[in-house]
């Protein structure tokens, strides 16, 4: 069955002039130009399959930022009265309409939107609702787990990620030591399992956590505030030390020595580099 808004793998049941009849096991037939095929010799074509703006089934080889079902970070091309158009790597654009707007969008302005089919029209539509599409009654992670991020909004608490493209989760804002924008597709873990199924997500493996405690964190966030270079070292005096951060300079040392196993901190002659 060929399936609309989906990337797959078709027969070349025959050649046209300067066309290509694809079709699958049901005998349903699309055409594609022959330039798809520079070769002439292909059996199989890998196409993605959506309507036309007459709402007929095409066949491209050209391929969307996502499929029916799955997420990406499109730019708002164009503001209409029944939505946002898209551009989702194809045209027509992809409509995102009024109603599946978690927020009005702007021209000019990238979100992440889901993909889906409109069950009632046939057709393929974006929304910005993301929280929607998401399930976590059944979960597929467990704490420790290694998973795919999409950053998809950000809070006071920290930043709204989707998590292999179907759970939520939260990546707080004391995990983060590096910069994170809307958008972003990150390598994250799973940090802990809440009762209530809600995810907490970092960047870093469990066994190596970026910071081992809030010393940790205080001494990578200075850095960073400091445009990514301190003027101190495990050298420093106990006084320069207590001084800049409130803590003992074994303390300092041990942050230090974590943010440099993790390669997030060069340490240098006369102070620290910000790397990660």
């Amino acid at each position: 069955m060929i399936h609309t808004g989906r990337i797959q793998e078709l027969r070349i049941l025959r050649r046209s002039h300067d066309l290509l009849i694809l079709g699958d096991e049901d005998e349903v037939e699309l055409k594609l130009h022959a330039s798809a095929d520079p070769t002439g010799r292909a059996e199989t074509l890998r196409v993605f399959v959506y309507t036309d703006r007459d709402g007929r089934q095409v066949a491209t080889t050209r391929m969307p930022k996502a499929e029916v079902g799955a997420f990406a970070t499109m730019r708002v091309h164009a503001l209409r009265p029944t939505g946002a158009l898209m551009d989702w790597g194809l045209e027509p654009w992809l409509l995102v309409p009024r109603e599946e707007q978690e927020r009005p969008l702007e021209e000019g302005r990238s979100y992440v939107v889901r993909v889906y089919l409109d069950e009632s029209t046939g057709e393929i539509r974006g929304s910005t609702r993301a929280k929607s599409f998401l399930d976590n009654e059944r979960l597929t992670v467990s704490a420790g787990d290694e998973v795919e991020l999409l950053v998809f909004g950000r809070s006071e608490l920290g930043y709204a990620v989707i998590v292999n493209g179907i759970h939520h989760g939260m990546l707080h804002k004391s995990d983060v030591f590096k910069p994170v924008s809307v958008g972003d597709r990150l390598v994250g873990y799973v940090k802990l399992v809440r009762d209530d199924h809600k995810l907490d997500v970092v960047l870093q493996p469990i066994g190596y956590r970026r910071y081992i405690d809030a010393h940790t964190a205080l001494v990578a966030k200075r850095i960073q505030a400091k445009g990514g270079y301190l003027a101190l070292t495990d050298k420093s005096s106990a006084e320069a030390i207590h001084d800049e951060f409130g803590i003992s300079k074994r303390q300092f040392k041990q942050a230090v020595g974590a943010l440099y196993k993790e390669r997030l901190i060069r340490i240098e002659d006369t102070g620290i580099r910000w790397i990660g």
